[in-house]
């Protein structure tokens, strides 16, 4: 008797849920991008425009690796914006600054900027509150993307609509006034915004103006017009009356706490917004190609020319002397296992970092990484896996096992033959070419290809093991430290459980869905 009324229970949840559906996406409210020209009369529009001018057709791109640079970048452009804002993330975290970036779209809202707010609504845990309140601003419209009918818990949509919830969308940008934008790996948590950032690869973001603006921005009006898009007035309870005013006092208290000083002190000290108005940021202006899934990709209705793996291939090609792979989940499968290997077997010098299984978010995954390990470096292809970065930033719970983790790799690169660099969301596993959306630049700058090569000879050795076969085909570890070379024949940082449960997983048919 005690197992069956929560047994009934459930049964009862279950039942209702499949019965439930999403509602209508009729008398949608519309809206575009600004025109670049529309916004050419503020600062930002004033300060660009001449540079965008003296480089016709290409983009200033200025890396973002440092992790408290990539936060205050974010805020100093919510606060130099005066006509618009399009924020489009896979994962916003209800925390430190989180919290601070949401009250920088509320300020902007007040100064009335136009704020569109487009998250995926796996990684809105813990915000349904917030996000209904700023959404009743009248400068202010929040959509959810592929949403969830049933809004605590979750994880339980699953059980009823797998096929539907089980694509998402993992794109990343930040756009301000149609004149400057962030792309790349980092959603909006204390994860991303607190690693350590003595390696480029930690996790990567670079801005733009110039040229790729205006491509971020019309993409990110088929993704807000798309039809996975949801106003959150049709899924959210009403905000009770003062609930934006407490989200202001919240924002206050956090940003006056110790452990918000950093994040103060790195928006004081960047002269980010300052040299950019001044027309003195470091630039690397180059020709820039934004890639992009198309947002029926979540419905499975994408023709595969839509899909972001044929852009890069068609914009790319195949490398003809050097691969510099980063990805913290790459699961090459078979036949990009093959691939990597004709490459490397061809002359071509591949080279991948990815995450060690002391330093992964997500076990599971490493396991389609770990059977393709001896393949990979039997036909010449080089391994390097990142150590756990000691930091105290742990990864936030509302994600469960799927979100990330602040000690480790998870910025999405690669560099091609010494000359181009792709920086976005798309890791290289089955899950980024088949089942997520994606967004990223593919940037012509021998510049930027040649810092992540001169990453991987100069910071590896410190940061990665490099993973090798000895002469009876077992693999061990490199490790470098205090100047010498230690060799670990088993995974390092690791348990007996730990490695047996990824070699159980790694024999289970779940690649697809990796």
């Amino acid at each position: 008797m005690h197992l069956a009324k929560p047994l009934i229970m459930t049964a009862l949840t279950l039942s209702f849920l499949s019965g439930c559906g999403l509602p209508p996406l009729d008398k949608r409210s519309e809206s575009r991008a600004l025109t670049p020209e529309a916004s050419q009369d503020t600062p930002l529009g004033r300060a660009i425009a001449p540079m965008a001018a003296s480089h016709p057709g290409k983009s200033g791109i200025h890396p973002l690796p440092d992790a408290y640079d990539a936060f205050a970048a974010r805020m100093m452009l919510a606060r130099a914006a005066e006509r618009s804002l399009d924020v489009q993330y896979y994962i916003w975290h209800n925390d430190m600054t989180g919290t601070m970036l949401l009250e920088a779209l509320h300020d902007a809202a007040d100064r009335g900027v136009r704020v569109r707010l487009l998250l995926d609504d796996n990684g809105t845990s813990g915000l349904d509150s917030e996000l209904s309140a700023l959404d009743a601003h009248p400068n202010i419209e929040v959509r959810l993307y592929n949403p969830f009918v049933l809004r605590w818990p979750k994880m339980l949509g699953y059980v009823t609509d797998f096929s539907r919830l089980n694509r998402r969308m993992h794109n990343k940008s930040f756009t301000a006034d149609n004149q400057a934008t962030i792309v790349g790996g980092r959603n909006i948590g204390d994860e991303y915004f607190g690693a350590a950032s003595g390696v480029l690869f930690t996790d990567l973001d670079v801005l733009a103006i110039g040229a790729a603006v205006n491509d971020v921005s019309m993409d990110f009006d088929r993704y807000w017009a798309s039809d996975s898009a949801y106003p959150v007035d049709r899924l959210l309870k009403k905000p009770e009356p003062g609930r934006l005013d407490e989200l202001e006092q919240t924002a206050l208290r956090v940003e006056q706490s110790p452990e918000a000083a950093a994040y103060a002190e790195a928006m004081r000290k960047l002269p980010f917004i300052k040299q950019l108005l001044q027309g003195e940021l470091t630039l690397e202006w180059a020709d820039t190609r934004m890639v992009s899934d198309d947002p029926r990709k979540t419905l499975g209705t994408a023709p595969p020319e839509a899909m972001l793996p044929h852009q890069l291939y068609e914009i790319v090609g195949t490398p003809a002397t050097n691969l510099e792979l980063v990805s913290p989940y790459f699961v090459p499968t078979a036949s990009g296992t093959q691939a990597f290997a004709q490459m490397a077997q061809s002359g071509v010098k591949v080279k991948v970092l990815t995450n060690a299984l002391e330093a992964t978010d997500v076990a599971v995954v490493h396991s389609g990484y770990a059977k393709r390990r001896k393949d990979l470096l039997a036909n010449g292809v080089e391994l390097f896996e990142m150590k756990r970065i000691s930091t105290g930033v742990e990864r936030h719970k509302s994600m469960g096992p799927f979100g990330s983790s602040g000690s480790s790799l998870h910025a999405k690169t690669f560099a091609v033959d010494g000359k181009r660099v792709f920086v976005g969301s798309f890791n290289f596993d089955p899950r980024s070419a088949r089942l997520n959306t994606e967004l990223g630049f593919v940037i012509n700058s021998p510049t930027l290809a040649g810092r992540i090569a001169e990453s991987f000879e100069r910071d590896l050795p410190s940061a990665a093991y490099r993973v090798s076969l000895d002469g009876q085909g077992k693999l061990y570890w490199q490790e470098q430290r205090g100047g010498q070379t230690i060799r670990h024949d088993t995974e390092p940082g690791t348990t007996l459980w730990q490695r047996i449960s990824v070699w159980f997983v790694s024999l289970l048919p779940l690649e697809p869905l990796l």
